[in-house]
């Protein structure tokens, strides 16, 4: 809970930093590039240009900046100089910045080279649950009418969501108290409350909702082999609404 005007601007300052990792990283994001020299991009633009801490290095033994999440990728795929990305490839982009103490977190999906129908219907479907699920964010909403909105536009576009992964509390610690569950009942959970801070990360997969983890301990694939997309942002809750922390100078919401 953000309760001074201090610590609403030091989460506005990690969130605009944290937006600008992927708007400084997109024009690279192209076929032939590895995900490893993308990781290393974004830690030279952090470390050098924004003097600030990439919040993954060292977390959970965590050993890179970026998570890059590639067609039936679900989450935590970690970046490889091996790892080329090819055209008609989908990928998630992973990154969380820390300045003065407070994390900015946000993801955003990127279509290589040539973007596929199902793959781009795909992208633009999750981007939306994400946009629904931060329209209802207000004071007096509940945490399940977040989870009921994202849940509702993916099943109505026939897609199911991951359940064991969810958004959550962030500021001075990086994985914080409430879960943000992507599913769920409207009028349920928790009461949003302003000062509260928080991301909404849903993760929506082509076929079933099922998940295995790989043998590195962290890359999450789906389990039937299939793709799936996420998007990310950390929001602060003000007295009306919400204040999108992470938006990046494409977005409009």
């Amino acid at each position: 809970m953000l309760t001074t005007q201090l610590e609403i601007n030091g989460m506005r300052t990690a969130g605009r930093l944290a937006a600008e990792v992927l708007e400084m990283i997109t024009p690279y994001v192209v076929p032939g590039i590895s995900t490893g020299e993308l990781d290393q991009k974004c830690h030279d633009f952090i470390v050098k240009e924004q003097k600030a801490i990439p919040a993954n290095i060292g977390y959970r033994g965590y050993e890179k900046t970026i998570c890059t999440s590639i067609n039936q990728v679900i989450c935590h795929g970690i970046p490889d100089q091996r790892r080329i990305l090819k055209k008609e490839d989908i990928v998630n982009i992973d990154v969380t910045v820390i300045k003065d103490g407070w994390h900015g977190d946000t993801s955003k999906m990127f279509l290589v080279g040539k973007a596929l129908p199902h793959n781009e219907r795909l992208v633009r479907i999750t981007q939306e649950c994400l946009y629904k699920a931060i329209e209802v964010v207000k004071p007096g909403a509940y945490l399940g009418d977040i989870g009921e909105v994202i849940e509702s536009h993916a099943h109505k576009n026939h897609y199911s969501v991951v359940e064991e992964y969810c958004g959550h509390g962030i500021g001075k610690i990086y994985h914080d108290e409430p879960q943000i569950l992507h599913y769920g009942k409207a009028h349920t959970g928790l009461e949003i409350k302003k000062g509260m801070c928080f991301t909404i990360e849903p993760m929506i997969n082509v076929g079933s909702k099922a998940t295995k983890t790989m043998k590195d301990g962290w890359t999450v694939e789906t389990k039937d082999g299939r793709n799936s997309a996420q998007w990310e942002h950390t929001l602060l809750v003000t007295s009306s609404g919400c204040e999108v922390l992470t938006k990046r100078s494409e977005e409009t919401i």
